[in-house]
């Protein structure tokens, strides 16, 4: 059984309805990692998930408690989220910055996966900030300085480069079709796996004693369509490349 930390893949919308002379207000919460759970604690594995508004408080701060997860995934959520405590940011006071405490992490052996989405990566308007943070170094992909984003809306099919790698080994060759990536360029020593209309989709690498991938489209939508997450290939991409970057076993 791998422990896995999922951060990220939440989100409040506030919507504004205008009828004639008055309007009104109403916000909605939601999470979008169900289907990512559900496809890793379906085969036997623990998945602790802390959505986006609570990092500041539920981010393990010791090295011990990080270390008690065989692998950490950060999935639509920018670093500024990692890096502006409510002690720094309302209080000026110094506190730890969480996106070095990863980045040792991940050198001391552990296993990272970042995930794309709007505020992954580079992101919407350059807001993500993930090549500017101590973590960068630790991706097996460099981070456009840049809006990253790839839209795909007429929909664009993965494939897969190295069908030999364990962690898409024995997966279909081609992929339900995914409607938008984040841009990012391989880093030499990295392995890219699947590539999507020209772009990297998935690549693998390793940082100090730890391994890292990057999955550059959405573990769900709406960038990953209903298609995608009903392929029978779903469960098994996450449960394989999890077991490779932990360099544990299937269950």
């Amino acid at each position: 059984m791998l422990k896995v930390l999922l951060i990220g893949e939440s989100w409040f919308t506030y919507t504004v309805h205008q009828k004639g002379f008055d309007s009104f207000h109403n916000a909605q919460y939601t999470e979008g990692g169900g289907p990512f759970i559900e496809a890793l604690t379906s085969r036997g594995h623990d998945v602790t998930y802390v959505p986006a508004h609570e990092v500041d408080t539920r981010f393990p701060l010791e090295p011990e408690a990080l270390r008690a997860f065989d692998l950490i995934v950060i999935s639509d959520i920018g670093a500024n989220s990692f890096q502006l405590s409510s002690e720094t940011f309302t209080r000026s006071a110094r506190s730890p910055d969480k996106t070095e405490s990863v980045r040792q992490y991940v050198a001391d052996g552990g296993g990272l996966l970042m995930i794309g989405g709007y505020l992954s990566f580079s992101g919407i308007d350059g807001r993500a900030r993930w090549g500017r943070v101590p973590l960068a170094a630790a991706l097996p992909v460099e981070v456009l300085d840049r809006d990253d984003r790839v839209e795909l809306p007429h929909g664009a099919e993965p494939k897969v480069i190295d069908t030999k790698h364990p962690a898409v080994a024995g997966l279909d060759q081609v992929w339900p079709a995914v409607l938008g990536l984040n841009e990012v360029r391989v880093k030499p020593g990295a392995d890219l796996l699947v590539e999507c209309a020209g772009h990297p989709l998935l690549v693998v690498g390793e940082y100090g004693d730890g391994r890292t991938a990057a999955f550059t489209s959405d573990m769900a939508p709406h960038w990953a369509p209903p298609a995608f997450l009903e392929w029978s290939g779903y469960a098994e991409l996450w449960e394989r490349l999890a077991c490779w970057l932990t360099e544990k076993e299937k269950i």
